[in-house]
């Protein structure tokens, strides 16, 4: 199951920060959005962003320094379902940016925010397993004798 886990929310977070990384100024725009930190935090993260999300997530999918990875990767989604939340609780017509994109909605578009919030929540679910449970099969943890007690990870696969 951890093995799992931390693959999806690996590959998830590749997948974020990669459709991201090649257009930094619309990253900045999706943070501004949110209308939660000034310009001059806006901005940086916008830029580290997506690069934080690639590193986080290739961690993951390798199963190197897994839960402390998986611990930013948890962190990173609390974050975004508070800023989900606050969007759509102040009443922000915005789409999330996760997967790239981001900013006001054009008109017609309706914002999908409880099912973004679903999804992200989900992944801390995915995030809390890993720091939880050892790094499961085929992680370089184990390899490298970094994922705890084996006699744990083979009853927790």
């Amino acid at each position: 199951m951890t093995t799992v886990a931390r693959l999806v929310l690996g590959g998830v977070l590749i997948a974020a920060g990669a459709l991201k990384i090649g257009n930094p100024s619309d990253s900045v725009v999706a943070v501004k959005a949110y209308q939660l930190l000034p310009d001059s935090i806006a901005v940086p993260v916008g830029h580290v962003l997506p690069i934080l999300e690639i590193v986080v997530g290739v961690l993951l999918v390798v199963g190197l320094l897994t839960r402390a990875a998986a611990v930013i990767a948890g962190l990173l989604m609390v974050a975004f379902v508070f800023g989900i939340a606050w969007a759509w609780a102040n009443g922000l017509r915005i789409d999330c940016g996760c997967f790239g994109g981001g900013g006001q909605l054009g008109e017609g578009q309706e914002p999908t925010y409880l099912l973004d919030i679903l999804r992200d929540f989900g992944l801390v679910l995915l995030a809390a397993w890993t720091v939880r449970f050892p790094p499961g099969r085929f992680a370089l943890d184990g390899a490298l004798g970094l994922g705890g007690d084996s006699a744990d990870e083979e009853e927790d696969e």
